[in-house]
């Protein structure tokens, strides 16, 4: 076994992974060191989930890290993703498959052997059965490139295993919702790693409602106002209009830092304390938003 991590280090071996920096990625990525391969990482960002666990992932490795801004990818993937939603409105499917395809380009400008990811066969009942996993890697590209480490030996030898850039025999084979088996590893190296959880606001019930409230007027989605809604109040204010009306402080900060970079008009009570309010849409709707300031300010 010795003898194969030498002959695999000598040759060069380059990989390039898919990295939130959770559980499942981070033990991917230490599979693949473990056998001398050179890895290097990317994350991606959008209004949607963030790159700072992919950071701190890395650092713990020890490996190069990157970010990808996936933003405008994801928002034209909702408007229409040729594999449907998952639950609420994730579409999970297509996002994977897009973010496969940007390595798989990355790596073959940077000559890299092969991409990877944490998926976990059976773990996710939309994205992450068989057939959703043989479908993503198909609409990527890269089929012949991508390498699932934690289920290798539970799917067919991919072509890298077959010319020997990657040991089958020390890839894993897990499988299901459990992550008992990853946790004992991450002990066993003493990584350091949020609990194991969604974190991508398309899997968020609550979220979902005000995005589907958004998609609903043409025009109104982009990476600004998908960001704003994720604060205050909603209301629909006119068929082409939405208001934002903040519930806390924090709320009414982060409104009106959101608005200036997206040119939103926002409204404070000029005479005492209240909330703020965001339009996003037709600004023949101000004064209705004013109404509503003025009743929040009341309460």
């Amino acid at each position: 076994m010795e003898n194969h991590k030498r002959i695999t280090h000598q040759m060069g071996v380059r990989a390039l992974g898919a990295f939130s920096g959770g559980l499942d990625s981070m033990i991917a990525a230490k599979v693949l060191i473990d056998q001398g391969i050179e890895v290097e990482v990317v994350s991606f960002s959008s209004p949607f989930f963030t790159s700072d666990a992919g950071r701190t992932g890395a650092m713990q490795l020890g490996i190069p890290w990157r970010e990808i801004d996936y933003s405008q990818t994801i928002i034209s993937l909702l408007r229409n993703p040729p594999s449907g939603f998952g639950n609420n409105c994730n579409p999970c499917i297509d996002c994977h498959a897009g973010m496969f395809r940007k390595l798989g380009e990355i790596a073959s400008v940077e000559e890299f052997d092969l991409i990877f990811s944490g998926e976990v066969v059976g773990q996710r009942p939309m994205s992450q059965n068989r057939g959703s996993l043989n479908r993503v890697a198909r609409l990527s590209g890269f089929q012949e490139m991508l390498l699932r480490p934690l289920s290798a030996k539970l799917l067919p030898p991919t072509d890298l295993e077959k010319r020997g850039l990657v040991d089958r025999s020390r890839l894993l084979r897990l499988s299901g919702r459990s992550r008992k088996a990853q946790i004992l590893i991450a002990e066993e190296n003493g990584f350091q790693y949020k609990a194991p959880g969604g974190g991508c606001l398309l899997t968020d019930p609550n979220y979902c409602s005000r995005l589907k409230m958004l998609m609903d007027i043409p025009g109104l989605l982009n990476e600004t106002t998908a960001r704003l809604i994720r604060y205050g109040r909603i209301f629909r204010l006119s068929e082409d209009t939405i208001g934002l009306i903040g519930r806390s402080e924090e709320d009414n900060a982060r409104l009106e830092e959101l608005a200036l970079t997206g040119e939103k008009i926002t409204y404070a009570l000029p005479d005492r304390p209240g909330p703020t309010g965001v339009l996003i849409g037709n600004r023949d709707n101000l004064e209705k938003l004013v109404s509503l300031v003025t009743q929040y300010a009341k309460k």
